[in-house]
């Protein structure tokens, strides 16, 4: 294969923390990379071999950055489809494909996609405007509270509100939406899937997610998920059975609910490498950004086993400070056992902006749960 120290190359849209870890594995492996992004101090700039600045939006930008390349991948799903399926045409291999993209970008065909395929999710409604939904507010069609979603462009908690009452209607953006039934679950669940084009499947183990309670922004992934074996198939089984419908290549995450009656949901999915997978660089046998290259290359998958349990603790910006990173303390959890912080290379800070992440690996989960929350309390991402 000529990509191993040889002239083929790889192209990489989006060039944020994600990039930059998914070249961990092309610089291990000598394989040559292109990145876009509109950021010219984005993070993957300086580890890739040529990169490009550009909007992941603009058709023709895209267009003209994947024809110099031999395979096309993401670490961002907002991205120009139309200028991917030119691409596919033309006989570029484009994964996730752009049909697959296509589908999950809108949140509301998102959702359309699982009661086609009856795959389990919360109730929902689908609005062509908010107008729409707050009529249906006025009529008794919609009841508080519900989860509201923007269609396009949410991630990282934005473009996600829990409406309560009229007060909240008022502070959701304008256009296209959905709003879903809240649902009191007992955890919030992730699996990540890996398939490549000649059909072999990996999937990773069960992880469990806890959550900032206002940024909606996940504070602490812990590997394996602490829950029986039944529910651990049950998840399996679900994000298999959507890991199918989709038909994609490279990784699938798959969040899931589960609920007070022992059910699983899909929340929602990232056809990409995933925050919830951000623990395997330590302490899976192949990290979810390996695993994506081999699946991209049509290259056996590798093992998704874990060598020890972890805790994966995300370092995101301070209230009250934006400006050039400091990281306050950093010094104080480098001295701690098993912790492994990856800083992803963002200059400035703002409040809740993900700055980096630190994996805590030990054989006792529940040991390196509470190390996770020592580590929690003692670095801060602030500015001076």
């Amino acid at each position: 294969m000529s990509y191993f120290s040889g002239t083929k190359s790889i192209g990489i849209l989006g060039g944020g923390q994600l990039g930059k870890m998914l070249l961990y594995c092309t610089r291990q492996w000598d394989i040559k990379t292109h990145v876009l992004d509109p950021n010219p101090k984005a993070p993957a700039r300086l580890a890739c071999d040529s990169f490009h600045i550009g909007d992941l939006m603009d058709y023709q930008t895209v267009v003209a950055f994947g024809q110099q390349v031999d395979i096309l991948t993401i670490e961002i799903e907002n991205v120009n489809v139309d200028a991917l399926k030119t691409l596919q045409k033309e006989g570029l291999k484009v994964y996730p494909q752009p049909e697959v993209l296509e589908s999950i970008q809108n949140k509301c065909v998102q959702k359309e996609f699982y009661n086609k395929h009856n795959i389990p999710t919360s109730p929902f409604i689908n609005f062509d405007t908010l107008e729409a939904l707050k009529e249906a507010v006025l009529k008794g069609n919609l009841s508080f509270p519900f989860v509201w979603k923007s269609s396009q462009l949410g991630y990282d908690g934005y473009g996600v509100h829990i409406v309560r009452g009229n007060k909240d209607l008022e502070e959701l953006q304008e256009g296209a939406c959905l709003a879903e039934d809240l649902i009191p679950f007992k955890k919030e669940l992730a699996v990540m899937v890996c398939r490549r084009p000649r059909g072999e499947i990996k999937v990773y183990p069960l992880v469990e997610m806890e959550f900032h309670p206002t940024a909606n922004q996940v504070e602490y992934v812990l590997c394996p998920a602490q829950v029986d074996s039944k529910i651990e198939k049950k998840a399996n089984d679900v994000a298999r059975l959507v890991s199918e419908k989709f038909n994609h290549v490279g990784l699938l995450a798959v969040e899931l609910f589960l609920t007070q009656e022992g059910d699983i949901l899909v929340n929602e999915v990232a056809p990409r490498p995933h925050n919830s997978g951000h623990y395997t660089l330590e302490a899976a046998y192949t990290s979810q950004f390996e695993q994506h290259i081999r699946a991209i290359l049509d290259l056996p998958l590798g093992n998704t086993s874990n060598k020890v349990s972890s805790v994966m603790v995300n370092l995101v910006g301070k209230e009250g400070f934006q400006g050039p990173v400091f990281y306050q303390n950093i010094d104080q959890i480098l001295g701690m056992e098993g912790v492994c912080p990856h800083i992803y290379g963002k200059k400035e800070t703002r409040p809740f902006r993900k700055m980096g992440h630190v994996t805590i690996v030990h054989p006792e989960l529940a040991y390196a749960r509470k190390l996770a929350e020592q580590v929690k309390e003692s670095i801060e991402v602030i500015s001076k």
